[in-house]
């Protein structure tokens, strides 16, 4: 099995006007539309409940569709049991056998497959040098390291070779600075390997840095889909913009419109933006924390409600006639004190107008 070899089977998934009923009432997934690129990895975002475990669960036929059609390499699969399915997918919980080595473990499904055992063993010892763990094929699951341990999952899922590769939360039983490391693993060996993932999460920052694509799901339907730059700078509307990292929304009116400029304005504080389509009167802005400028003398005033130094940065909450703010500032040495007073602005890119 040569590392060329594994993304070669790399295959897209379409979801056609898919949907997922529990029962007569409960809708898990609402008539999604959905096409995931081969040889891309795709992010399923969303708090709990939104649809996001459903949709993955119904791409490895672990549950069927009460709706649509499924798609995986041009082959319909809606009606298809998971056996039938080249998928293999990766567990929150990793699901190794405590009682069989890491070499087993990674055998398992390719001796469960039918290969033969000689066979089965070259594929799993290359497969744990994919995930760097060359050595440890003799080791216990319980003498291993929780991103150790996931690494062994994912392992166990390559050596199958399979067209699709689900993740299914993996990192959410690791540690903060584990999960950095093992997200980065996973992500080199998607892109080394060529291989389709559909990774599911609710942690933005893990999707953020791990994705070609996220699909942000909100009550069993797609609210937007794009690449983390893409969400991050431009959320069609504030659910979007308030789960894609901390955004702070103002209410403003937009004065003038320009072609495809905004100039929008807040207490007299005036700022130029894209209208995206947006037309004169009310409206609301997303602005990210780092891009509010604290000390700007023409604009907006407000109060330091209180200061944090958190250390490579301060962390403001600031406060006037438009509520509530959340700033950052890169100055440690000159801290702002809670009680001061100060002038609020933009940075010339960042904030964005929200549609409704």
């Amino acid at each position: 099995m040569s590392d060329s070899k594994i993304g070669s089977k790399a295959a897209p998934v379409r979801f056609e006007g898919v949907s997922k009923l529990f029962g007569k009432d409960v809708v898990a997934v609402d008539r999604i539309d959905l096409d995931v690129a081969a040889g891309k990895l795709v992010t399923l975002l969303g708090p709990s409940g939104c649809g996001k475990t459903t949709t993955l669960r119904m791409i490895a036929g672990l549950e069927m569709a009460s709706a649509g059609r499924i798609l995986i390499g041009g082959r319909d699969v809606t009606r298809l049991p998971a056996t039938d399915r080249d998928v293999s997918m990766v567990f929150q919980s990793y699901a190794l056998f405590p009682h069989m080595n890491v070499l087993e473990n990674v055998m398992y499904g390719l001796t469960f497959s039918g290969f033969a055992r000689d066979e089965a063993r070259s594929r799993a010892l290359h497969g744990l040098d994919l995930v760097g763990l060359r050595g440890f094929d003799g080791r216990l699951p319980s003498e291993l390291s929780g991103g150790q341990q996931q690494r062994v999952a994912v392992a166990r899922a390559l050596v199958l070779e399979p067209q699709v590769l689900l993740f299914d939360e993996p990192l959410s039983n690791l540690d903060a600075k584990l999960r950095r490391q093992v997200r980065e693993d996973i992500r080199a060996i998607q892109q080394d390997l060529g291989l389709t993932v559909v990774y599911v999460t609710h942690d933005q920052e893990e999707a953020l840095a791990v994705s070609d694509e996220i699909v942000v799901m909100r009550n069993a339907a797609i609210a937007q889909i794009g690449t983390p730059r893409q969400l991050f700078e431009a959320p069609n509307d504030r659910f979007v913009a308030d789960f894609i990292g901390e955004a702070n929304l103002l209410a403003c009116t937009i004065v003038a419109i320009d072609g495809q400029t905004a100039t929008i304005d807040i207490e007299g504080y005036r700022h130029d933006l894209p209208s995206r389509g947006l037309s004169e009167g009310p409206a609301t802005i997303a602005v990210r924390p780092s891009r509010l400028r604290i000390g700007d003398d023409r604009g907006i005033r407000a109060t330091v409600a209180k200061a944090t130094y958190v250390g490579v940065r301060m962390e403001y909450t600031l406060t006037g006639a438009f509520g509530q703010v959340f700033a950052v500032h890169e100055d440690v040495d000159a801290p702002l004190a809670p009680g001061a007073e100060v002038r609020m602005g933009f940075a010339a890119k960042g904030p964005v107008l929200l549609h409704e």
